[in-house]
């Protein structure tokens, strides 16, 4: 069973920066943040493959959010950049072995305007 830790979120005002992190346990193949504000459903907001060959952003963050990690410490990090109150939101981290998925248990990132 691998275990997600997310750290890092918070309260920002709008055009401010926050940056998740997400430790595993074990090493994960495909890594990713997926988001769920308040009466909405939970979205996939980007992801990564092992060796960072492969990277998806949904549409609503391309340019201001960057994903990157670093395998050694089984770590995915999440750069939010301009944050807009719509990106309020409480943000899990999600990981991928071999058809199984794992989730953290989440955190809350709060954009004021």
């Amino acid at each position: 069973q691998v275990q997600l830790a997310e750290t890092g979120g918070g309260s920002v005002q709008a055009g401010g920066s926050l940056r998740l992190s997400c430790r595993a346990s074990y090493s994960v193949y495909a890594m990713g943040w997926f988001r769920q504000a308040p009466g909405k459903e939970r979205e996939l907001v980007v992801a990564i493959d092992y060796e960072s060959e492969k990277i998806y952003y949904a549409d609503s963050v391309k340019g201001r959010f960057t994903i990157s990690r670093v395998n050694a410490k089984n770590t995915v990090y999440l750069q939010m950049n301009s944050l807009r109150p719509e990106d309020t939101a409480v943000y899990y981290c999600s990981g991928q072995n071999y058809g199984m998925t794992y989730w953290g248990r989440g955190t809350l990132v709060t954009v004021s305007s």
